[in-house]
């Protein structure tokens, strides 16, 4: 089981931005090694969205994904040895090994998956939110999902239907540019996606994804306003993905100055820059980023160890009852 991680604390968001940063690195160094099967989606450059955003959440707050959700499940979990388990297909996964990077999901940490299908996650998140208002049990959903989602018709609905029943849930558009290789000026005609609530009598907000704690000011503010009573509302995070859409992807739509733009304003980096500002110590912090590749690397060397799920396991159905083990 993993150390719980504060995020409450600037360290403990700067240890978790590092820790997703290097799981994403060491998951890119598996599937090379052709030991992570099938694609993956990495959130490299956008560790800022998930980290400001999860650690302004309360722990039962529900969290939805998207395709590129290990940012976000890591930073709810907090456990990397669970995920890099997964994505080798090790029984000792959320999900046996069977869900993979796109069908994450951890229900003990009200992570209700991630999702293949673009905009998929958007009704699943709904849902959740109606249910958390008939039960009147105050929990606000996050909804998850990229720049290219807010053209399908799932977007729409989704928005629609929540702002018409009142549901507690955020909506958060982390826009990194790029649906796959369209440029987000080319599909659509309004400047923002944020804008775009307007449609649906919602707040729409904006906020620099690549600053962790202007996500976490900005998703506090809207959780608070919501969990008020207020109506759903839309946030859009700007941010930028250091990698390409997948792995498959030669970036071959975007220029190298382009990204070295973007790099200068890597959270990482900018993040430690303004803890020094602070006053935290260059000590400290070497100790922290020493730290989180440790945890890291055991990480690793535990999901490798792990074993492959059983026959029982591989072929169970996903729909079945849980287990009492899940229930508690």
């Amino acid at each position: 089981m993993a150390a719980a991680i504060d995020l409450s604390r600037p360290e403990g968001r700067y240890f978790m931005m590092l820790m997703v940063r290097a799981v994403e690195e060491t998951i890119n160094r598996l599937f090379n090694q052709g030991l992570v099967h099938g694609t993956a989606h990495l959130c490299i450059g956008q560790e800022a969205c998930a980290v400001g955003a999860i650690s302004a959440a309360r722990p039962d707050d529900p969290i939805v994904s998207s395709h590129r959700g290990h940012g976000h499940f890591l930073t709810r979990t907090g456990d990397a040895a669970l995920l890099i388990a997964e994505l080798l297909g090790k029984a000792t996964g959320p999900c046996a090994g069977r869900g993979g990077s796109q069908h994450l999901c951890h229900r003990k940490s009200y992570f209700y998956g991630t999702n293949g299908i673009t905009g998929g996650g958007l009704p699943v998140a709904t849902g959740l939110a109606l249910s958390a208002k008939l039960q009147a049990t105050e929990q606000v959903v996050l909804c998850f999902f990229g720049d290219g989602a807010t053209n399908q018709g799932t977007f729409h609905e989704s928005l629609n239907m929540a702002s018409i029943w009142h549901l507690p849930i955020l909506y958060i558009c982390e826009n990194n540019r790029y649906a796959m290789s369209m440029r987000v000026e080319d599909s659509m005609k309004v400047p923002t996606i944020a804008g775009r609530a307007s449609a649906y009598g919602m707040k729409g907000v904006q906020v620099d994804g690549m600053d962790v704690e202007a996500v976490r000011e900005a998703v506090a503010g809207a959780l608070g306003e919501i969990r008020s009573g207020g109506a759903p509302i839309l946030l859009e995070a700007e941010c930028y993905r250091f990698c390409g859409h997948s792995k498959s992807d030669r970036l071959l739509y975007r220029s190298r100055e382009e990204e070295k733009m973007w790099r200068r304003r890597d959270p990482l980096a900018a993040y430690r820059a303004g803890l020094l500002k602070q006053g935290a110590q260059e000590s400290s912090l070497r100790q922290i980023e020493h730290s989180a590749r440790e945890t890291v690397e055991r990480a690793y060397a535990e999901a490798l160890r792990a074993p492959v799920p059983s026959a029982d396991q591989v072929l169970t159905s996903p729909y079945a009852e849980p287990s009492d083990d899940e229930r508690n």
